[in-house]
């Protein structure tokens, strides 16, 4: 059985790794999940007003299992093995730990954003998780990125064709 880790940051492309994952498993995967959520350090600011870095700590880690929920929620109503993690720092290292830490087999995240350049059209932590992660990493498009690829395809043929 393979353990895989499906970051997420509660947004509705980051939910589409979450489908595929269970696309995977549909299909005969077996497989349980790590969800995570990495979030920002505190900034300077919050340090001074919070007094208590406890605080800070356990507002942070209260937020990334609210923004893991959806994610965990769709896992669970399909009878899947869940286990979650919330971490605070540089995110695509502190997903690398996890890995690690988990004894992942592999990371199936979502890309984030649109646009013609690489990488923007894949985040920056996909894109950084493609270079320095010890597993396979399966980035899976939001609808908008896999809309404007095949817009581009489409019209590179158009060119391409003799009198185009």
């Amino acid at each position: 059985m393979l353990k895989i880790l499906i970051p997420t940051d509660g947004s509705e492309p980051a939910l589409r790794a979450v489908h595929h994952a269970l696309a995977l498993v549909n299909n005969g995967l077996k497989a349980s999940f790590v969800v995570a959520n990495v979030q920002d350090t505190a900034t300077l600011y919050e340090m001074v007003v919070a007094h208590d870095p406890g605080v800070l700590q356990a507002v942070s880690e209260g937020a990334g299992y609210d923004l893991m929920r959806p994610a965990v929620a769709l896992l669970e109503a399909a009878g899947q093995a869940v286990e979650q993690e919330v971490a605070t720092g540089d995110a695509a290292q502190m997903l690398v730990e996890m890995v690690e830490r988990h004894g992942c087999d592999a990371i199936i995240l979502s890309a984030r954003g649109v646009g013609s350049l690489r990488a923007s059209v894949m985040g920056s932590v996909s894109h950084e998780l493609l270079h320095s992660s010890p597993v396979p990493v399966t980035v899976v498009k939001s609808e908008e990125a896999a809309e404007e690829e095949q817009e581009e395809q489409e019209e590179q043929e158009e060119l391409s064709q003799p009198g185009g």
